[in-house]
């Protein structure tokens, strides 16, 4: 059957108060982005005549602006899970004016499949083709499109000029069965395919509209001197764990997050020789990750999105036959599967907004009540990887938050799932020690210099006990930041 096409604006019409959309991509890669605006637009007008207009969104993880700024601006959004990264929307949760429920990326899609959010309306997907049939093909992010597009009743797709029609089989696309009918899933190996190369709909329900925007990716910070020595920390004790037969000799796959600081860890661990060719198994396929597919130091990569700048997306699309060897897109709900981190043995690697003295991680709140950007694929990985390193600057700031705390303001990641923290004063390896011994451990060889003093003498006033908390001072860093600026004033 032919397939209906409208403009961006006729196809906004379409979505109604209320409805709950779903959007593709996973962070700005394969996301729409003509027809929210139309969205956005149209809500604004709907305000303006006093009418009410706000959509619940669901998402495979942050967006681009396009998606969650626009939308964020016009105060079009009902309520947004998971994960987000933008500023306008972060300052609507924040002031109550969007609700937020974070999740973890791996559980979304069956979360929706089996229908705890109501029903999904619409899908409003990026695609690089779509034929009559209803076959469709992802851009350069999956996220939670196969589900999506499966269940909503009508499916509007963005057929996006800009990406090459060639990217056909870069994708593997898998939606595991519902229980009781669930088998395991069948990847054995980073390379393995499980799946197909698209994505099928029913063409009953799709509304074509077509486009030519650029992906709103932006830039990676270089490296610095924190987070070098932050790469060089890591890769050390990663060559440490060969030597002593913990890392098998082949390596294990790597898991990054998203972000400048797991970007130039990946490329640190990359340029040690120690450190035999690998392969990487993650969510977010970064700058780094490209340029070690081209060196050769990644033989393989497997991922869910490509988070990459711009003139990296343009490198990969001039020389596309051969990335396509070299590299896997596939859903959210495999990418950060549990029972597939396990089975591999992945290293995972991301980033912590504050931890404590016990091990405690905090990758998502401010000061407790605060949202910054949401737990995305962290959980996923750290709760089933071989080793879960978490990677911080000791401070922020210009020194006047530490990022080693008495007792984090909100937990993310607790102490029996962290294995390892690194700073770029050095590695604390917390397996095999009690809640006193992780303490010491992560003063001395994390902390700076500045706060170690003060969170010395935060564990000697520590209670008697399994764990030394000291519940009179826990919060006296965050304290000091909320009536000074500086938790060097802390009072202990």
């Amino acid at each position: 059957m032919k397939l209906t096409r409208m403009t961006a604006e006729e196809a906004a019409s379409l979505i109604k108060h209320d409805d709950n959309v779903g959007f593709s991509g996973f962070t700005h890669a394969g996301c729409p982005k003509i027809v929210p605006l139309a969205l956005a637009r149209r809500a604004e007008k709907e305000h303006e005549a006093g009418a009410p207009f706000k959509v619940g969104v669901f998402t495979g993880a942050s967006t681009g602006d396009s998606i969650d700024g626009a939308l964020a601006r016009a105060n079009a959004i009902k309520f947004r899970t998971p994960y987000q990264t933008n500023n306008d929307l972060r300052n609507a949760i924040n002031t109550g004016q969007t609700d937020y429920f974070d999740l973890h990326l791996s559980t979304l899609a069956q979360d929706l499949r089996y229908g705890f959010y109501g029903q999904l309306d619409v899908a409003v997907i990026e695609a690089s083709s779509v034929t009559d049939k209803g076959e469709i093909i992802p851009t350069c992010g999956v996220g939670i499109t196969p589900t999506i597009v499966r269940l909503a009743k009508t499916v509007i797709v963005e057929l996006n000029r800009w990406h090459p029609e060639e990217l056909r089989g870069l994708h593997d696309i898998m939606e595991p069965a519902n229980p009781p009918s669930r088998r395991e899933i069948p990847l054995f190996s980073v390379r393995d395919r499980i799946g197909s190369e698209s994505i099928q709909v029913d063409p009953s329900k799709i509304i074509l509209v077509e486009t030519c925007q650029p992906n709103e990716g932006g830039s990676f910070a270089p490296l610095d001197a924190i987070t070098k020595r932050i790469g060089e920390h890591t890769a050390d004790f990663l060559t440490g764990e060969m030597r002593q037969g913990r890392i098998p000799q082949t390596f294990l796959p790597l898991q990054s997050g998203v972000g400048n600081i797991a970007n130039a860890v990946l490329a640190a661990i990359g340029n040690n020789p120690g450190i035999p060719d690998f392969e990487v198994y993650t969510e977010v396929i970064q700058d780094a990750v490209i340029d070690l597919l081209e060196t050769g130091r990644v033989t393989f990569a497997s991922g869910g999105t490509l988070t990459v700048s711009n003139p990296c997306i343009k490198k990969i699309y001039d020389n596309l036959p051969v990335f396509k060897r070299k590299m896997i897109l596939r859903p959210s709900e495999i990418s950060n599967h549990p029972e597939i981190i396990r089975r591999l043995g992945i290293i995972s690697m991301n980033t912590a907004i504050e931890a404590d003295l016990f091990g405690n991680i905090n990758s998502t709140h401010v000061t407790g009540n605060k949202i910054m950007n949401g737990i995305g694929g962290s959980g996923d990985f750290t709760r089933n990887a071989y080793i879960s390193i978490f990677l911080t600057p000791s401070t922020a700031k210009e020194g006047k938050i530490s990022a080693f705390v008495p007792m984090v303001s909100h937990t993310d990641h607790n102490e029996h799932s962290v294995k390892v923290i690194i700073s770029e004063y050095g590695v604390a390896d917390l397996r095999g020690k009690s809640p006193s011994q992780r303490a010491q451990c992560i003063l001395h060889n994390c902390v700076h210099p500045d706060y170690r003093p003060l969170l010395s003498a935060y564990l000697s006033k520590g209670r008697t006990g399994q764990t030394p908390l000291n519940l009179d001072t826990a919060f006296s860093f965050h304290t000091a930041f909320l009536e000074t600026g500086d938790m060097r004033n802390a009072r202990i």
